[in-house]
């Protein structure tokens, strides 16, 4: 006969109750499992949580059935489901993963980290547990507020602004090579701007390779377009002007007043021809530029908003972007963005950056 797929059915408080009238009546268990349509050998098991002797008039006892016992010991045990923590007694496990969160790794990067770098603990979890264990309150110096993402975000109706300037229709965006938007080739860059207080003072130039998300991070004087141009021809001055055309072909921007000197970023100082191509977001459109952003998210867990630049020395600033391209990242199965821009570089001839 073929199997037919009942569906699960467990006892609930009115089964009980009907259960304890049938069998404290004499109904014997074959016809109470006919009745309430569950199999005997399920009516026994369910009477054994429930069985107590009771006390007659003339002092016999008879043993019957309490739904409101057998109740009693189906939550309790209810109680004691789900599988056992993983994380036991490991405290070294424990104590690692709190320094690397406090550090600014994700508890993706440290299982990441973890493969990478051997090490061996008497734990091993997935991300969504260790995900969960966090979430949970399990650990004793961090919890999820310690994480870059803190969760479902919240989202803000901001009031559109006006457009105080357009790109230029052969800087747009929609003028981009197609295998930038595909990433599928090395040598196009994200440039965005860090500030710290709103007043005047050094903002953070950040640039973000779009294949291998290398970050390169600048100190700058202020926010102004000169500064912008002065960053990149130190860039160039270092790696050298075949090496720049080579490494950065094209930048994305926003419409910053920063970035507004397309023709000083886009030619050189040092050899008067054209070193990259500059492109144009679109106007409130951060998205078009989402590793630049991403990485910025790293950025501000050091840099908070509202800290002056300036309070941070260059080995600072390198710490930080070094902690970045360090990185173990899932999209690369664990590896960091370093490794991945070597490699280019090797592609390229090029042993110096």
């Amino acid at each position: 006969m073929p199997k037919t797929n009942k569906p699960y059915r467990t006892f609930d408080r009115a089964l009980r109750y009907k259960l304890e009238a049938l069998y404290n009546a004499g109904t014997p268990v074959k016809i109470i499992a006919e009745q309430i349509g569950f199999t005997f050998q399920s009516v026994y098991r369910e009477l054994k949580r429930g069985y107590y002797m009771h006390r007659n008039t003339d002092w016999t006892e008879t043993r019957r059935y309490s739904a409101d016992k057998a109740q009693y010991a189906a939550d309790l045990n209810a109680t004691a489901k789900g599988a056992p923590l993983k994380i036991g007694k490991d405290l070294v496990f424990a104590q690692f993963v709190e320094d690397m969160i406090l550090k600014g790794y994700s508890p993706a990067a440290i299982l990441d980290y973890i493969e990478e770098h051997n090490l061996k603990f008497q734990t091993k979890v997935c991300r969504v547990t260790l995900y969960s264990y966090i979430d949970k309150g399990l650990f004793l110096r961090i919890s999820n507020k310690n994480l870059l993402r803190k969760g479902k975000r919240k989202h803000r109706h901001k009031k559109v602004k006006a457009v105080k300037q357009l790109p230029k229709i052969e800087h747009s965006i929609e003028k981009r090579p197609s295998e930038v938007v595909k990433r599928s080739s090395f040598g196009h860059w994200e440039l965005d701007t860090v500030v710290g207080t709103q007043k005047k003072g050094e903002t953070l130039l950040c640039m973000t390779e779009r294949l291998t998300r290398m970050e390169i991070i600048f100190k700058a004087r202020d926010k102004s377009a000169a500064s912008t141009v002065t960053m990149l021809n130190r860039l160039e001055r270092k790696v050298g002007s075949r090496n720049f055309r080579q490494i950065f072909k094209t930048i994305t921007c926003d419409n910053g007043t920063e970035f507004s000197n397309t023709i000083g970023m886009e030619y050189s100082p040092y050899t008067g021809k054209k070193r990259t191509a500059v492109y144009y977001c679109h106007p409130y459109c951060s998205s078009e530029r989402g590793s630049n952003e991403n990485q910025n998210g790293f950025i501000r867990r050091f840099v908070p908003k509202g800290t002056a630049i300036k309070r941070f020395s260059p080995q600072e600033i390198r710490e930080i972007q070094d902690f970045i391209n360090n990185y173990p990242r899932r999209i690369f199965n664990g590896e960091n963005s370093q490794k991945r821009f070597q490699i280019e570089l090797q592609k390229l001839n090029i042993k110096f950056f």
